[in-house]
């Protein structure tokens, strides 16, 4: 028995590593099981959030029938957003909105009389005043509710209209809509489609662009919704737009300066020049 004493010694030592060996490779398979566990679990975790059923225009007051409840992963929820259908009760959209984009509140306004359309979105100490405008001049195309435009007026200041006088009068006002409507000018007999934008104005804007409209052609330029620059400018008429880009006049480099002088005597004066 003392002969086979050292071999027992070391299978008993070879067992129990082998023992321990497969306890720590199941310790370190449970815990890395545990961990994709979590993490499916947080993956999967869900919060409701009101969307749109479908495409919604701005100036529309929402309805219970226009929204639906769909589930976002609890770690990817946008800022702003609603948890319940009951309270976005009497809202009105600021913008359009998507099928399926989540509604949140900085796209909506509130309030039972609101009101629908360019009412709803017009700035409650403000107004919103319709105008014709230049359907190629105006970049009428490129302009959509929600942009910047300033104003331009061409006026004739004489009946002959031999002077006439372009100036910016208006700066950086909102956009609320823009459409087309059909008139008719002089004998003709199809109405033609005129180019409409409602702008957003306070009292004295909205009297300027009333005399505008009614005195000259109007023009709209649209700005970049990051310039919030304020520009006054003298305007424009013929005479400066002529002079303009207008080539320097050149002198002779090599020509001498001349000298005047007055000579006053009494009552005589003599000019001398050298």
């Amino acid at each position: 028995m003392k002969k086979y004493r050292p071999q027992l010694f070391f299978a008993a030592a070879a067992i129990v590593g082998l023992v321990t060996s497969f306890l720590i490779i199941d310790w370190l398979r449970g815990a890395e099981l545990r961990r994709a566990a979590e993490a499916a679990i947080s993956v999967t975790s869900t919060a409701e959030v009101i969307v749109a059923k479908g495409e919604l225009a701005w100036g529309t007051k929402l309805t219970p029938e226009m929204l639906q409840v769909v589930n976002y992963p609890a770690n990817a929820l946008p800022d702003g957003y609603y948890k319940s259908i009951d309270e976005l009760q009497d809202a009105v959209l600021l913008q359009d909105v998507k099928a399926n984009e989540p509604i949140l509140r900085s796209r909506l306004t509130s309030g039972k009389d609101v009101g629908t359309g360019v009412a709803a979105v017009t700035d409650p100490t403000k107004r919103a005043m319709s105008v014709k405008v230049d359907e190629v001049i105006g970049v009428s195309g490129f302009i959509k509710p929600g942009d910047h435009v300033d104003v331009m007026v061409t006026i004739d200041e004489s009946t002959k209209a031999q002077n006439p006088v372009a100036k910016m009068i208006l700066g950086n006002l909102k956009v609320l809509a823009a459409g087309m409507q059909y008139e008719k000018s002089g004998t003709e007999k199809d109405p033609k489609p005129v180019q409409v934008m409602t702008l957003e104005v306070d009292i004295e804007e909205a009297e300027k662009l009333a005399l505008a409209s009614t005195q000259g052609k109007l023009r709209l330029a649209l700005r970049n919704p990051l310039n919030n620059e304020k520009v006054l400018t003298k305007g424009a008429n013929v005479a400066s737009l002529l002079s303009s880009f207008r080539p320097k006049a050149v002198g002779n480099k090599d020509a001498q300066p001349e000298y005047r002088v007055e000579l006053i005597k009494g009552a005589d004066r003599k000019e001398i020049k050298f």
